[in-house]
Parts: C-alpha cells; sequence; structure tokens
C-alpha cells in the first residue's frame, strides 16, 4: 500500500500533460490535494509525536529500493511546504486566465505538469536520506523551477533570467556532490547516513561549510544570492510565491539537517553562520529599499528573511557548543518559527503584487500610485503582509523575531566578552534590519496604493476574481491565528528542535509560554479596540454624505502627480548614506552654465549589486562555453562516431596509467 501511495502521484501527474484545457486546472488542483493529503496526514502525525520512530517507506522499482524517512523535521516543512504549494495553485488560475488568449494547451499543460513535479521533488528532498536519490529529487526541483519561470519565454530577460539560475543551481549541486564524495570515501555511505561517522573523524567546521555553500545558493545567502532578485521577477506571482515561500527553505532545511548530524565545532560553526546571516539580512533589506520594482523589493526582501533564519540557526548552534538549551531552543525556535512565517507573509505579498500588475501591466513603482480605492482588498491584504513582514505585533513576524531576540539577550550573559560582544552587535543588526523593513515596505505600499497615478495606466476592471482572493484571505487568516494564539504551534516545534538535538525544552517552553500569553493578550485588546474605534466612525458618519475630494495643496492646486514622490526620490537619502556599500548608478546629464535653453533632461537610479557582476561574468563565460560546445552538434554522423572513438580512446588512456 505503501509503494502504491508514493507512485501514484508520479503516474497521475503525466496525464496532466494530455487532460482537455477545460479540465486540467481541475485536475491538476485534484492530483495536489491528493499529494497534500498523503504526506500531510503523516506528517502531523510525526510532528505532534516526537518521541515515536521516524515513519519508513520503501519503495521497490527497476532502479532498487528508494527509502524515504519521515521524522518531525521533515514533517515540519512538509506541512510548510503543502499549505503554500496549494494556496500558489488556487491562485494561478485567475492569475494565468488573461494568458489563454497568448498561451497555447501544451503550453498550459507543461506549466502545471512542472509546478506538480516542483512540489513532488520538494517532498523527496524532505524525506530521502540516500545521496543518489537525494541529489536527483534536487535536480529535478532545480529543472521543474526552471521550466516554471520559463512560462513567458518569449521575453528575452526572462530566457537569461532562468538560464543564469539554472547555472547556479548546477554549482550548487556540483558543491553537494563533492561533500558527499568526501563522505563517502571516508565512511562508504554516499548520503546524509554517513555524515555522523564522517563528523566523529574528522574536523567538523571544513565539511559542513562545504554542504553550507551548496545548501545557501538555494537559500539565497550571500553571496549565492544573486540568482534570486532575477528569477523572483521574471516568474508568474503564483511561482514567486511558491518560490520565496518554500522553495529555497530547502536549502534551509539541508543547512538544518547537517546540522543534525555535527559532532563537534558547534560554536564556532554557529558564529560564522550568525556573521554571514547578519550581512544577508543586512544586505538583502538595504538593497531591498532602494528598488523601483515591486517584486524585485520583495525578492531582496525575501534575502534579508532567510538572513533573520540564519541568526536563529546561528544561535541555536551557538548553544549546542555551550551546551545552553536556552539558546538552542530559542534560536533553532526562531529560526523554524520564521520558516513558517516567511513562508505565509511572503507568498500573500507576491500573490498580491501580483494582482496589481494583472491590474495595470507594469510592477514600476515609479507609474504606480492610487490604486487604493480601484483596489481596495489588495491594498488592504498588502497592507495586513506588510504589517506581519515588518513583524509588527499582534501578527506572526513579530512571535519569530521575538524568540530570536529572547535567545539574544539570553546570550549577552555569558562570561566570554567576545559572546556578549557578538550577541550584542548581532541585536543592534536585527534591531536595524526591521527599522529598515518598516522604511521599505512603507515605500512599497505608499507608492503603490497611495497618493495618485504617477501615469496614465489603463486600469483593467474586474481582473482580480474571488479565485485570487480566496488564497490571500487564507494566508491572512492563518498569519493572524499565529499572532494571537502562538501557543498552537510553538509546542510541535519546540518538541522537534528537543527530539532533532536531543534537548529537553520543556525549561524553557514554561516561561516562553507565559511571557507570549501576555503579548497575545495586548494583542488582543489592540484588535478589539481598533474593531471599537471603526464601528464608532462608522456610526458616526452614517448620517453624513462622505464626499471625496483632491488633497489639500496648501494653497496651491496647480500641481501634478509628478510632484508626489517617486521611487528613486523617496529613498534618495538613504541611497546616498549606502551608497559606500549599494553603489548605485545614475543616468542624468547635468545642466551646465552655458546652456541657456537646456534641452529636457531625465534622472533614473539604478541600484547596483555587487554581487551581481562577478557573478555574471561566472554565467556569461559559462553561456559562451555551451554555445561553443553546441558547435559539435553538426548533424554528421561521421563527426558522432569520431566523438566515440575518442571518448573510448581517452576511457583507455586513463585506465592504462591507473588514473580510472
Amino acid at each position: 500500500m505503501e509503494n502504491i501511495a508514493i507512485l501514484t502521484p508520479v503516474i497521475l501527474s503525466f496525464f496532466i500533460l494530455v487532460m482537455p484545457s477545460g479540465m486540467r486546472y481541475i485536475y491538476t488542483l485534484g492530483v495536489t490535494v491528493f499529494i497534500i493529503l498523503i504526506t500531510s496526514v503523516p506528517a502531523a502525525v510525526t510532528l505532534f509525536h516526537t518521541d515515536s520512530a521516524p515513519l519508513i517507506f520503501i519503495e521497490g522499482g527497476p532502479l532498487g529500493s528508494i527509502t524515504f524517512t519521515l521524522d518531525s523535521l521533515s514533517a515540519f516543512f512538509i506541512l510548510v511546504t503543502n499549505f503554500t504549494v496549494f494556496t500558489g495553485l488556487l491562485y494561478s488560475n485567475g492569475y494565468l486566465r488573461s494568458y489563454r488568449t497568448t498561451k497555447t494547451p501544451a503550453q498550459f499543460a507543461l506549466h502545471y505538469f512542472s509546478y506538480v513535479w516542483l512540489h513532488l521533488s520538494m517532498l523527496c528532498v524532505l524525506m530521502l536520506r540516500d545521496g543518489t536519490a537525494f541529489l536527483i529529487a534536487w535536480e529535478l526541483m532545480a529543472v521543474s523551477s526552471f521550466m516554471l519561470i520559463l512560462f513567458e519565454a518569449e521575453k528575452r530577460t526572462t530566457l537569461k533570467t532562468a538560464v543564469n539560475y539554472l547555472i547556479q543551481m548546477h554549482v550548487g549541486l556540483v558543491l553537494l556532490i563533492i561533500a558527499f564524495l568526501l563522505v563517502e570515501a571516508d565512511t562508504g555511505y554516499f548520503g546524509f547516513d554517513g555524515l555522523p561517522i564522517f563528523f566523529s573523524r574528522h574536523p567538523n567546521t571544513p565539511i559542513f561549510f562545504l554542504f553550507f555553500a551548496g545548501f545557501a545558493i538555494k537559500a539565497g545567502f550571500i553571496p549565492f544570492h544573486t540568482w534570486l532578485p532575477e528569477a523572483h521577477p521574471a516568474a508568474p506571482s503564483h511561482v514567486s510565491g511558491v518560490m520565496s515561500g518554500v522553495m529555497i527553505k530547502m536549502g534551509i532545511f539541508g543547512i538544518i539537517r547537517v546540522l543534525t548530524t555535527v559532532h563537534a565545532d558547534f560554536y564556532i560553526i554557529g558564529i560564522l553562520i550568525m556573521i554571514i546571516a547578519t550581512l544577508t539580512g543586512l544586505y538583502g533589506i538595504m538593497m531591498s529599499i532602494v528598488q523601483t520594482d515591486l517584486k524585485k523589493l520583495l525578492a531582496y526582501s525575501t534575502i534579508e528573511n532567510v538572513g533573520i533564519i540564519g541568526m536563529g540557526i546561528g544561535l541555536g548552534s551557538i548553544g549546542m557548543g555551550l551546551n545552553q538549551p536556552v539558546l538552542t531552543i530559542l534560536g533553532f525556535g526562531g529560526g523554524l518559527f520564521h520558516v513558517l512565517n516567511h513562508s505565509l507573509f511572503k507568498s500573500l505579498l507576491f500573490y498580491s503584487a501580483g494582482s496589481v500588475y494583472k491590474a495595470t501591466h507594469t510592477r514600476n513603482m515609479a507609474q504606480l500610485g492610487g490604486l487604493i480605492h480601484s483596489m481596495p482588498r489588495t491594498a488592504g491584504l498588502f497592507l495586513f503582509g506588510a504589517a506581519a513582514i515588518c513583524a509588527l505585533p499582534p501578527l506572526n513576524g513579530f512571535v519569530s523575531e521575538i524568540l530570536i531576540y529572547y535567545g539574544l539577550f539570553a546570550g549577552l550573559q555569558a562570561v566570554s566578552v567576545f559572546q556578549t560582544m557578538s550577541m550584542l552587535m548581532t541585536i543592534l543588526a536585527l534591531a536595524l534590519i526591521g527599522g529598515l523593513a518598516l522604511f521599505g515596505f512603507s515605500k512599497a505600499f505608499g507608492l503603490t496604493f497611495l497618493g495618485t497615478s504617477r501615469s496614465e495606466i489603463h486600469m483593467e476592471k474586474n481582473v482580480i476574481s474571488p479565485g485570487m482572493l480566496f488564497p490571500k484571505l487564507l494566508i491572512a487568516a492563518i498569519i493572524l491565528l499565529i499572532g494571537l494564539a502562538p501557543v498552537l504551534f510553538l509546542s510541535p516545534l519546540t518538541g522537534m528542535i528537543g527530539a532533532q538535538f536531543h534537548v529537553n525544552p520543556e525549561p524553557v517552553v514554561a516561561p516562553l509560554i507565559k511571557a507570549l500569553s501576555k503579548i497575545n493578550i495586548v494583542g488582543i485588546i489592540l484588535i478589539i479596540v481598533t474593531i471599537a474605534l471603526l464601528s464608532l466612525r462608522k456610526i458616526v458618519i452614517k448620517p453624513e454624505k462622505v464626499v471625496y475630494g483632491p488633497t489639500w495643496g496648501c494653497g496651491y492646486t496647480a500641481g501634478t502627480a509628478r510632484q508626489q514622490y517617486t521611487a528613486g526620490s523617496f529613498s534618495a537619502n538613504f541611497a546616498e548614506l549606502a551608497d559606500p556599500v549599494l553603489h548605485s548608478k545614475t543616468d542624468y546629464r547635468p545642466i551646465h552654465e552655458e546652456d541657456i535653453f537646456p534641452g529636457k533632461r531625465s534622472f533614473t537610479l539604478h541600484p547596483a549589486d555587487i554581487f551581481h557582476s562577478g557573478i555574471n561574468k561566472i554565467v556569461d563565460f559559462s553561456m559562451l562555453a555551451l554555445k561553443k560546445i553546441a558547435r559539435l552538434q553538426t548533424g554528421n554522423i561521421q563527426h558522432y562516431i569520431l566523438y566515440a572513438f575518442i571518448f573510448m580512446l581517452i576511457i583507455f588512456i586513463l585506465l592504462y596509467m591507473k588514473i580510472l
């Protein structure tokens, strides 16, 4: 029965390619719901019973037996993944409706097929321990997401972005292969099962950071992040939500999975992770602030949140190294809680940005404005997600970040001056990230939804269907539930951390629940007061006729919409202060004294990612090499026979020299 349950989704997925157009979405939804059910039920049981042995499913086939292992860590990530994939598919039906006139049924079939396989490959990544099977699933995840990014492949920038993404994913794959091969050479095990043996025999730091580099490319830690700000804007918004919400978390999962097998060097590993994560968080939010593309702003914000998650992981590792369960539980607890929270508010923000794009056909905030009047529900949900991502109470982002703060303050009580200073600097960095996030999302919401339109945009009416609104409301409800009742989610999460890292969470959880309960009460009071004030306002103004007019112009009403803040001017002062780090470029021809009648001028600010140019050179070199290799495809059978002969000759020489 287990083998049938594993094989059935794979078989059902291929019928997407031949399903009639009118039935394809419903069928894909049915297959996805089936996958969610057969994985979420055992995952929920495992997560709430962390003391039980991991569930093992074995699937036999012509290639041998493949073992799927479901433990509490896998179960947590499976539940997070399933929910985001489900909301993304719900949103996609309305989002892709306008493409039915420009895309063929075959393109839709390939898109939905790739979406299901992205889901399946992520689930396999979470449950496979054998190195070969894991790497195959890792590669399937890269290829299926590559196909999803290519949905609008007729755009040259999209095609280049997708190839860039695929090349960088393969760099990560090569690093993971090298790490697994080193483990196999010493232990005889090619996979995660060999890691405990290897770590017990050798220094842990070098091989851990080889794994870390491979997984960090997927997660988006700097300097491995350069694919992310390009791929997210290029992909359809439901794909962006899934990629940002859960696909990059496969890198986080891999890092934590390797950490659970580490034997020593936890302290130095934790310090190094915390340094990388702090730089990632700061750089991500700084780059986010100066963006003019709404989806690129959200993409850089994803890098910032990966940094926050990394801070929690680093803190937890330091706790393991110092044998301080408080730091371990609060660090890993805050980091993993933020994995869940980020999957929610970031998918909500990407879906909302997708609705803006569908209605206006632009993501450029310099052309937007005043959308709150024509898209009030989308504006409200975007503001809700922005408040959550800025960690404002009583929403979910506040809960995960407060856990990390608690852990950092607990780490201040140390004998070591170095540890105290490390914790203090991280606290300051996290506070700075929070302040900059407020600034960045004030810009995103204000320029997009407030004021008046900055350009002549043709707004499409009735383009936001109820199907696009429902998943956003569902996500918003979960965000509020976590913010008001975090204890429901905290207990199984800390239990999982205790089981994975062999620490007792009970002494930490009890006072933590007490503290969070007080915060919950304040949050509930805040909501009640807000509802009461809004209701009172409605009652007071109900008898009066409400008239809307232009904004008061302070006695001057001859201005135009061009006199509002632009995307560049809003963050110009910050960009100037941060120029040593950001290196923004400007496009402007100055006016000289001799220009009596100067012509038209334009000013454009181009935020420059300092890591992007270096990575781009590597990618461009790779693409050039691939083009040259493609010349070997001459179509001449004699050439292909010659290639085979040369290959066999090389093998013979290597065998003769005893290299192979």
